[in-house]
């Protein structure tokens, strides 16, 4: 028989909505299971849980009764907030020593999406210091780890929140990506992982990312558990400076659409690192262009489309938000700061303001020119990662930051096109290894169109099945 961690969000929100089971015992499953997995896996995966407050906030949902045809079909699920987000009356430090202790007044437009919509949070995820680096090891704590080999790490930024979907500690959760941050866990951790068009979700209230690279988006174990929370996660706010336009319907309803025959541009020719992709990556990759040739769509080769030139323009970028993130701070909190959010801050401070004006320019047009390009085309296959889940350490490098960030370069070679492009992108978990790593594939879509993103990724699901597929740990 299975358990309520075996089924999938959205039939655990459709056991709620019946009255099978409630919010609070829904809740209970989870904060036992937390309690029975190794809590070195469990603390990897999330920094603060409180499960007393859980159990008050799942007693509120239970208390409001039936819910009506607008509601969230989400609505009673536990779920976590990643520690990138603000969180009013709840501890946030983004991953870092230097924010330890600190607790917002006010929470930001995920956090309020995901409490108006009925959710249960379970705790704040892991994530690295400012979300920065591929992997999650923030200081003094235990690394987020995949639970299918819990020797390997679990990708980041947003790595806590993939380890605890995939571990079966919560059924979905939220994740943040400014360059492959939601698309490298889900590859690590075999789960669909969804980055949003830029736009699709609110940076209220704090709007920290001045070049457009980052947004919001889910980590689910299937496609129609992520456009679900997509629901709850998409729309504007008066404030915003940039939206996505409204969908046709809701994005769970385009998991149920047939995408038609569709032109689908395929490159497995790394973006930004000149490295050579682990043969486990590369049938993967061909494996994925059979399944979707079989599907009736056409396949086209295509080059890549942003030159060699534009890696160092979007180094220039990361360099200058990674400094918004440390130039604030006060000496004493300076000093706590890792290795390399120390050389990235320092970087990006002596990028001076026309330098960086012309770098946010020059990103534009050559995401422009990527979208010309790449405009005759559907769907954009390539790979997620050059290589499986790395071992945990492999990419970090205290004493030589320069070569831990291009280390992360040659392990996530592709993702960051997309956040450059503003391009909706989605990492499905296709492969496994010959030892039973997961390895995803990725697929990416014209702006604003998630809908037929979302489709796609569904026929494929249905094709290739993979929700049953469960980590030793599971």
């Amino acid at each position: 028989m299975a358990e309520l961690h075996d089924l999938t969000a959205l039939e655990q929100g459709a056991l709620i909505r019946s009255g099978e089971i409630s919010p609070v015992e829904l809740t209970e499953h989870y904060l036992e299971r937390a309690a029975r997995l190794p809590q070195e896996y469990v603390d990897g995966a999330f920094v603060h849980r409180d499960p007393d407050a859980a159990r008050r906030r799942a007693r509120e949902v239970a208390a409001v009764g039936p819910v009506g045809d607008g509601a969230s079909p989400l609505a009673g699920v536990p779920t976590a907030i990643k520690d990138l987000n603000l969180t009013r009356g709840v501890p946030t430090a983004f991953g870092s020593p230097a924010f330890a202790g600190y607790v917002p007044d006010v929470s930001d437009s995920v956090a309020l999406a995901i409490e108006d919509a009925g959710l249960v949070s379970l705790g704040k995820t892991s994530t690295p210091e400012f979300g920065s680096p591929c992997y999650t090891e923030p200081e003094g704590r235990p690394p987020a780890v995949t639970p299918w080999d819990t020797t390997r790490m679990a990708g980041g930024s947003s790595g806590g929140a993939a380890s605890a979907v995939a571990a079966g500690l919560v059924p979905v959760a939220q994740g943040s990506d400014g360059g492959g941050s939601i698309r490298i866990p889900a590859s690590c951790c075999g789960l669909v992982g969804l980055k949003p068009t830029r736009g699709r979700i609110s940076g209220f209230p704090v709007y920290g990312d001045p070049v457009g690279l980052a947004v919001s988006g889910p980590i689910a174990r299937t496609v129609a558990d992520a456009a679900a929370l997509l629901d709850v996660l998409a729309g504007r706010r008066a404030g915003d400076p940039a939206w996505a336009p409204d969908p046709t319907g809701t994005f769970l309803s385009a998991a149920g659409r047939e995408p038609g025959r569709l032109r689908i541009a395929r490159f497995d020719r790394p973006v930004i690192a000149d490295v050579e992709v682990h043969p486990e990556v590369q049938q993967a990759y061909d494996d994925a262009s059979r399944l979707l040739a079989s599907l009736g769509h056409v396949i086209e080769d295509v080059q890549v489309p942003l030159p060699p030139e534009a890696v160092a323009v979007f180094e220039t970028c990361w360099a200058v938000l990674t400094a918004l993130s440390t130039v604030p701070l006060e000496p004493a909190q300076r000093e706590q700061i890792r290795p390399l959010t120390r050389w990235l801050g320092e970087r990006g401070e002596a990028v001076s303001g026309p330098e960086f004006g012309l770098a946010i320019g020059a990103m534009r047009r050559y995401a422009a020119d990527a979208l010309v390009a790449l405009a005759p085309y559907d769907i954009v296959l390539t790979p997620t990662l050059a290589a499986p889940p790395l071992p945990v350490g492999a990419l970090r490098d205290d004493d030589d930051p320069a070569a831990d960030f291009e280390a992360q370069k040659r392990f996530t070679p592709w993702t960051s096109a997309w956040n450059v492009t503003g391009m909706p992108a989605i990492s499905l978990p296709l492969h496994q290894t010959s030892d039973g790593l997961p390895v995803g594939v990725m697929l990416a879509a014209r702006p604003a169109e998630e809908e037929l993103l979302i489709s796609l990724a569904a026929q494929v699901e249905a094709a290739a099945p993979w929700k049953d597929r469960h980590p030793p740990l599971w």
